[in-house]
């Protein structure tokens, strides 16, 4: 039987991600010869070299592959006991991990805000990219939940709707199609398109509702943020297809349009996600439980019309 600590595993791991012991021994606030020792005291244990050194880089051997992967098991198992304490504990303390896709930013921080004030020593660590991302963090157990618009069809998740996101089509105010009263979807599919980036949640669903209805679109620029895109329309580059949740300053200035095409809103849903089999933490349950207690119509005033946006 090993008889290998956690230290040595933490270790190790540290190693490994860096590929340097000083580096890892940076990160662990130890000496270099305390990181050195360990790691040697670990290989001695498991019997087989785990690390090479090539040059400067530090590599891990075929074992030490095979070792990381139980490292990592072991890691999440280490976060599930610790929510489970979590829950003996209460909310005194603990760490809330969120994940969330970057359109959920725009209502997302008045919660987080609300939910700190409540609870302040829960400490929140929060991730905000794409969807591909956010789905990369929950299948590694990396976030206690996550909040996407689309649940994943390929990983064993809980997800519940807790908000409708409608998605519509926006123009600068000088754009021809402004000044119309309804607008056939064809129409919009002649059109030049931004779009946001592969993976993001936003173009999935624009690209989906076009195949739908079998029409193709005319992509411009590619553009990884909702800020970019809207600042591109504005330019007057294209047309786009956004969440109504990141238009509400834009509409109010007069800076965008929301144009009337036929078929549009998209109406999406948010969703809460955590993996089927986690033990979700008492902070982490907490923060869920606000979610789905807030009304799934209030995320958006009444969208202003066209003619009054232009105003």
């Amino acid at each position: 039987m090993l008889n290998v600590t956690l230290r040595q595993l933490r270790i190790f791991e540290a190693v490994a991600n860096h590929h340097s012991i000083s580096r890892a021994a940076a990160e662990l606030h130890l000496t270099q010869p305390a990181v050195s020792m360990q790691m040697k005291q670990l290989e001695e244990q498991i019997g087989v070299p785990i690390v090479e050194q090539v040059g400067k880089r530090m590599f891990l051997t075929e074992a030490g592959q095979e070792l990381r992967g139980h490292v990592r098991d072991i890691a999440a198992r280490m976060v599930d006991m610790s929510a489970a304490m979590d829950q003996f504990r209460g909310l005194q303390r603990g760490v809330l991990r969120l994940a969330v896709v970057s359109t959920a930013n725009y209502f997302l921080p008045s919660l987080v805000t609300d939910f700190h004030q409540r609870y302040p020593g829960v400490r929140l660590s929060l991730q905000v990219a794409n969807r591909e991302f956010v789905l990369g963090q929950l299948a590694d157990n990396s976030t206690d939940l996550a909040i996407t618009g689309r649940p994943p069809e390929s990983l064993d998740v809980v997800a519940q709707h807790f908000m409708d996101n409608p998605l519509v089509v926006i123009a600068s105010p000088s754009h021809p199609l402004a000044a119309q009263s309804h607008i056939e979807l064809q129409r919009l599919s002649e059109e030049t398109l931004v779009v946001r980036e592969p993976g993001s949640g936003t173009r999935a669903a624009m690209e989906r509702h076009f195949a739908e209805h079998g029409l193709g679109y005319r992509a411009g620029c590619e553009l990884g943020t909702n800020e970019a895109l809207k600042l591109a329309v504005r330019a007057g580059l294209g047309l786009g297809v956004v969440s109504a949740q990141t238009i509400e300053l834009e509409l109010q200035t007069g800076c965008l349009v929301v144009l009337p095409v036929e078929n549009f809103p998209i109406v999406r849903r948010w969703y809460v996600l955590h993996r089927t089999h986690k033990r979700l933490s008492a902070a982490a349950l907490t923060f869920r439980d606000m979610l789905l207690a807030l009304d799934p119509a209030r995320p958006v005033e009444a969208l202003p019309s066209v003619a009054s946006a232009r105003r």
